[in-house]
């Protein structure tokens, strides 16, 4: 294991950079603290983890386990997923950084024991500057494999005292934040009458799905995948399928929540949903915005976005809730607040003239700003540094 300094795949120039990119006034830019390499040859685990700050405390964030196309490719993801963890932790208010990894590799294919206790074994080695928890291709059971290597996971199985399943409180933080954008832009917090697209019903979205029937809301659906697809119409088979996210957008919508892989918003999406009349995005995917001044786009065309790591904080607040012996009434209290912090965001934004994106970015830039400089304070039998 090496903190990264030359890269195994030798960028291109300005991406280091990039990475060690320093802080200002306590609120790290789009650089990052630390990022690792890991391989272990004997496993075939290649692995990155990236600690974008722990303004707030030790960097929580889930690992990835996705079939990269290049190294290239994971890293920048690590660096997006990690960046976007610090802003998420700050505006649920958790005393906690942000960092993410990533496993190279196809989780149905490469996926073992030996792996997962190898990349165990990394993040103990970082001794609880990070956290591991669930993302993409990764579950409650190899967390609890992960854990026979090192005390800095969560998110395990209820069988080892964890929390289990986060993709139960992310959709429900999720379907908070929806109620609040509704709020702010129809005058009631309910999805009632309303047409909503879901575009993946995976991990989260068919537990988001469940919760807007259960509101009155019609949804249509569509997802790749034909079983995650088949699972939802038998639970709820009065929802309506499309053949893929295109058709989705050719749909007439009311509100639209991509809950599958980032970068769903581009420029060609937003066209398309001010061209059928979308009022609303909010939706459970990480870092949907594909490039910056997509928020602008939206809101140039009239289109509410709820930022998406304001709205699906609540798995974070899950398993954030784990680490001091877990409770489930207790962690979704908490992730009840997302509606409140939604609505602050919208009200916020209109009072600044700006997105609800950039407004969310400064409060959480704000938390860590002020919590940092708590630094200053030397506490007795301390030491500065």
């Amino acid at each position: 294991m090496t903190d990264v300094q030359t890269p195994a795949t030798h960028p291109a120039p300005g991406v280091l950079s990039r990475i060690f990119r320093t802080e200002q006034d306590g609120v790290p830019g789009d650089g990052h603290e630390q990022v690792v390499l890991c391989h272990d040859r004997s496993s075939g685990l290649k692995a990155i983890i990236a600690i974008h700050s722990t303004a707030l405390g030790p960097a929580l964030g889930g690992t990835r386990f996705f079939p990269y196309a290049s190294e290239e490719a994971a890293l920048e993801d690590a660096l997006n997923l990690s960046r976007g963890m610090s802003y998420k932790n700050a505006l649920a208010g958790l005393d906690l950084g942000g960092g993410k990894a990533v496993i190279i590799g196809d989780p149905n294919k490469d996926k073992n024991e030996a792996m997962l206790r190898a990349y165990g074994r990394f993040v103990e080695s970082l001794r609880g500057r990070y956290i591991t928890a669930c993302d993409v291709g990764t579950y409650v059971q190899d967390m609890d494999v992960i854990a026979r290597e090192t005390e800095f996971v969560t998110g395990r199985s209820p069988e080892h005292g964890g929390a289990g399943d986060s993709s139960i409180l992310t959709a429900f933080g999720v379907f908070q934040g929806m109620r609040a954008t509704a709020q702010a832009r129809w005058g009631q917090p309910t999805l009632r009458g309303k047409r909503v697209g879901v575009a993946g019903v995976g991990k989260v979205g068919h537990y988001l799905v469940g919760h807007l029937v259960a509101d009155g809301a019609t949804v249509v659906i569509t997802d790749p995948f034909e079983a995650a697809v088949n699972r939802v119409r038998a639970a709820h088979p009065e929802v309506e399928v499309v053949a893929d996210t295109t058709a989705l957008l050719q749909t007439k919508l009311d509100v639209y929540a991509p809950c599958a892989l980032g970068g769903a918003l581009t420029d060609d999406v937003v066209a398309a949903l001010g061209e059928f009349g979308t009022s609303v995005v909010c939706g459970a995917a990480n870092n949907q915005l594909a490039h910056p001044g997509v928020e602008k786009d939206l809101a140039d065309r009239g289109i509410l976005y709820a930022p998406d790591y304001l709205v699906n904080s609540g798995g974070v607040i899950q398993v954030a809730d784990e680490i001091d012996g877990f409770n489930f009434e207790r962690a979704k209290n908490k992730a009840t607040r997302i509606f409140d912090t939604t609505l602050e965001i919208f009200t916020r934004a209109a009072s600044d003239g700006v997105p609800p994106a950039v407004a969310a970015d400064r409060l959480a830039e704000k938390r860590m700003r002020e919590i940092s400089a708590l630094r200053t304070v030397l506490l007795p039998g301390a030491r500065r540094g």
